[in-house]
């Protein structure tokens, strides 16, 4: 059997109320990353998205020091971290302590977004992003190298440097051929949400040039997420508000011309059960699925304001009624 890669996905949505407690959610996501480290899930999964109407996590490097604090083995990842809304020195300086925190447990997808009113919101010009991913990136790798380096005028060192040598890993993520082209350009692999075959080719071909050998990584199941009940058919009924709470937030992003993994058009549960983004199964059947194939499982036990005993259920049926047999 292909070893199963386990991942706890924490992207904090909830119910679109903007007077909705958030703080019993974002202990519980710290309590369930701490038993998901503790039962051998292999990652963490972070985002970041702002000014969302339903509290999609804005904040990833706070929550990752936080999953950092309270774990001792699994991999904390943001994907991705939209690096172009940073100042670039005190991101080097943030993502360097969190490393050094984590072990070298942290890595990221470094993304540049595609909401103009993320860049609005956070005071940065939509119009340089492109500019600000190249001088964010210059920055950081240079930030994290043993010499002093020339910045705006002026040499400086930032310190502490990372655990990881020569830096922690990330991915520079993208859709388009810029971006391909960038990641290229600077050396570093990269990250296409979905399978982008000529943009790949691309990238590919960039490195190729500088007598490099590159590394592609494109998630292999798309964005399904798995969420295990004893009654599937019950929960699809209770569960459904909930997951189109994320969805259709995630939808009302939509830009033209800018393809995305998760598109979603479903407004009932029918629906969303035909578009297989989200899975709701027993825990024989996510063993049989294990059996004959499947090799990444992600969770969303927190997806758009889901009860916490019913996240909490999910996981623990997973953990007491799958893993053993596996």
């Amino acid at each position: 059997m292909t070893k199963l890669i386990t991942a706890l996905r924490l992207n904090m949505t909830n119910v679109q109320d903007p007077a909705v407690d958030h703080h019993a959610r974002y202990q519980a996501a710290l309590d369930m990353a701490e038993y998901a480290d503790q039962h051998s899930f292999n990652i963490v999964n972070c985002e970041e998205h702002h000014v969302a109407r339903n509290g999609w996590l804005p904040s990833p490097l706070v929550m990752a020091a936080a999953v950092a604090g309270r774990t001792k083995n699994i991999n904390i990842n943001i994907t991705a971290l939209l690096i172009t809304l940073y100042d670039p020195v005190r991101l080097a300086e943030d993502i360097a302590v969190l490393d050094n925190l984590s072990n070298g447990r942290f890595n990221f997808v470094a993304g540049l977004g595609y909401r103009p009113e993320e860049y609005h919101a956070v005071g940065r010009n939509w119009e340089r992003r492109g500019e600000l991913m190249d001088e964010c990136l210059d920055v950081l790798l240079k930030a994290w190298g043993a010499e002093p380096f020339e910045y705006q005028g002026q040499l400086i060192n930032v310190t502490p440097k990372p655990k990881s040598k020569p830096h922690p890993f990330f991915f520079v993520g993208g859709m388009s051929a810029a971006a391909a082209r960038r990641a290229a350009r600077f050396g570093l692999p990269f990250y296409p949400p979905m399978h982008l075959p000529d943009i790949e080719k691309i990238y590919l071909d960039e490195m190729k040039k500088q007598g490099k050998r590159g590394m592609v990584y494109y998630p292999a199941q798309g964005s399904t997420m798995t969420l295990i009940h004893e009654d599937p058919e019950q929960a699809w009924k209770q569960f459904t508000p909930y997951i189109l709470n994320e969805t259709t937030e995630y939808s009302s992003w939509k830009r033209e011309g800018v393809p995305r993994p998760s598109e979603n058009t479903a407004n009932t549960m029918e629906e969303l059960k035909a578009e297989k983004k989200f899975e709701i199964v027993t825990p024989e059947q996510c063993l049989a699925n294990i059996r004959a194939g499947r090799h990444t499982l992600v969770f969303n036990p927190l997806v758009g304001g889901l009860p916490l005993d019913e996240g909490w259920k999910t996981l623990k049926l997973f953990v007491e009624h799958v893993k053993p047999h596996l």
